[in-house]
């Protein structure tokens, strides 16, 4: 039958069939797009028409015809009830808000998002649990410590209704959470730094984006790494700064003598490549700093999973002069939606870095959270957590980057890496191949993170592999299934 909903585009925002389908149906609904009274098609002619099961589209329909959207009649089918959608709402007639530069710059952003996920549809009847998603900041939970971290957070609520208010204004942050930072930062990454000079943000972003506002004038010119984080991009632009890409090879970021005063940069393992900065170009970025009067913001994403080599030391630990400011998360080492990082401030930034959080957090967000975290590394809990992740995660670290080398070294270059939750591969070949084999993969069921969303040079094409939340035999199968994909296209083997 002929019936269209956008879930090819959906699919494209979404890790699951399920989401994909329910959200294409629930906005066509709340769009007018599917009126009230429209006859949906049954289950197995949806299921047929998009390649899903019909499992799946029963889940959807029960869902919708459970929160009032749809209703289904025995021997009639499904049809739309929902009318809320017809309301034709009057045009508004009053004049045009005017909005700042901030504003207008902001508006006119691209939708914050992550590099894209290579994703699609699948040939035949694969059932779900058969594919696999080699996408990036996916992280394993399944040795999450839930009952330590739940009685903390229960004995955190306990303590402040006993004592409200009590770090009501104080936007730098719960003291006890910035101590406990300060103690793993020196024993760990060699920075030392007092707790004064720590301040707790809802994630590296934040940080970022306060930095940015704090430093930069309209016209600045700020230098990124390219490819690289484009939230610091999007930042830089909010703030009307001017962003100077600068080039990354198989050392990380490479040095000129630029014409500015801020530079982004992320040493210990390039974002996304995974390049590690060696010590000449660390130095020669200080002394860069410090002749131009500079500003370097050290983004430490995740380096903490240091799967094989040496430690690798932070920027912040050479910097002599203060023009360092190092970013740290724990989205990364705990759940993703904790949303709590850090940032250790020279003390020339200190006050202004303070006031600015504090305009727009008057009272710090998630405290208790703040302090459960302080609690769980103050009892060594964190410690254990992070040492057990250690060795799950060099486990399966070590598997992918041996069967990525061995078996498909032919289709990329691999950028050498000890550390973090994904590995970056360059295409060899040239961006409209890539693109073919992505889609090949695709439709065998297996997908993984694009680097174009991170700004790759024009004309080549990288892929990245998070691998955290993946099984070893999904691991396993994952590059069996790209290696037999390329033999199948080539006809030849690799």
């Amino acid at each position: 039958m002929e019936f269209h909903i956008p879930y090819l585009s959906y699919r494209t925002q979404y890790a699951s069939k399920y989401a994909a389908l329910y959200h294409a149906l629930h906005d066509s609904i709340l769009e007018n797009k599917l009126h009230c009274g429209t006859k949906l098609p049954s289950s197995r002619e949806l299921a047929a028409l998009y390649g899903l099961s019909r499992g799946t589209v029963n889940q959807v329909y029960d869902m919708l015809t459970a929160e009032g959207y749809l209703q289904a009649d025995v021997g009639r089918g499904t049809f739309v009830v929902y009318s809320g959608g017809q309301v034709k709402h009057q045009p508004y007639k009053g004049k045009d808000i005017r909005l700042s530069s901030w504003g207008m710059r902001v508006r006119e952003m691209a939708p914050v998002g992550r590099g894209r996920e290579v994703v699609g549809e699948i040939e035949g009847e694969l059932e779900q649990e058969q594919e696999v998603s080699f996408a990036m900041g996916r992280p394993h939970l399944d040795e999450f410590p839930r009952e330590l971290w739940n009685r903390g957070m229960y004995e955190q609520v306990r303590r402040m209704t006993e004592s409200p208010q009590e770090e009501a204004h104080v936007a730098e942050g719960h003291y006890a959470l910035r101590e406990a930072i300060a103690q793993h930062l020196r024993r760990m990454r060699g920075i030392d730094a007092p707790p004064e000079r720590i301040v707790i943000v809802n994630g590296s972003m934040q940080a970022i984006a306060l930095l940015t506002q704090v430093l930069v004038n309209e016209g600045d010119p700020v230098i990124l790494e390219r490819p690289g984080y484009q939230g610091a991009s999007r930042a830089v632009l909010a703030a009307g700064g001017v962003p100077i890409h600068a080039a990354v090879d198989g050392q990380g970021l490479v040095p000129q003598p630029w014409n500015a005063r801020l530079l982004f940069v992320t040493p210990s393992r390039q974002f996304p490549t995974g390049a590690v900065l060696g010590l000449e170009r660390r130095q020669q970025l200080l002394r860069w700093a410090a002749e131009q009067g500079a500003v370097i913001v050290e983004d430490d994403y995740d380096s903490e999973f240091r799967h094989r080599g040496r430690p690798i030391e932070p920027l912040k630990v050479l910097d002599q002069e203060g023009r360092v400011v190092y970013i740290g998360t724990f989205s990364k080492t705990m759940l993703q939606d904790l949303r709590i990082g850090y940032v250790v401030l020279p003390e020339a930034l200190l006050g202004a870095f303070v006031a600015a959080k504090r305009l727009y957090e008057p009272h710090p967000s998630g405290l208790l959270e703040q302090r459960s975290l302080a609690a769980f590394m103050a009892s060594g809990g964190y410690e254990r957590h992070l040492r057990r992740m250690r060795r799950v995660y060099a486990s399966k670290f070590l598997l992918l980057q041996a069967l990525l080398q061995e078996r498909l070294s032919t289709l990329f270059d691999w950028v050498e890496s000890d550390a973090g939750l994904h590995l970056f591969g360059w295409w060899r070949g040239d961006a409209r191949s890539y693109a073919d084999y992505a889609a090949e993969c695709r439709k065998f069921g297996v997908s993984w993170t694009d680097a174009s969303s991170y700004g790759v040079p024009e004309g080549r094409a990288g892929a990245i592999f998070g691998f955290a939340h993946l099984t070893d035999e999904e691991i396993s199968r994952g590059v069996a299934v790209m290696r037999k994909v390329y033999e199948i296209v080539t006809k030849s083997p690799i």
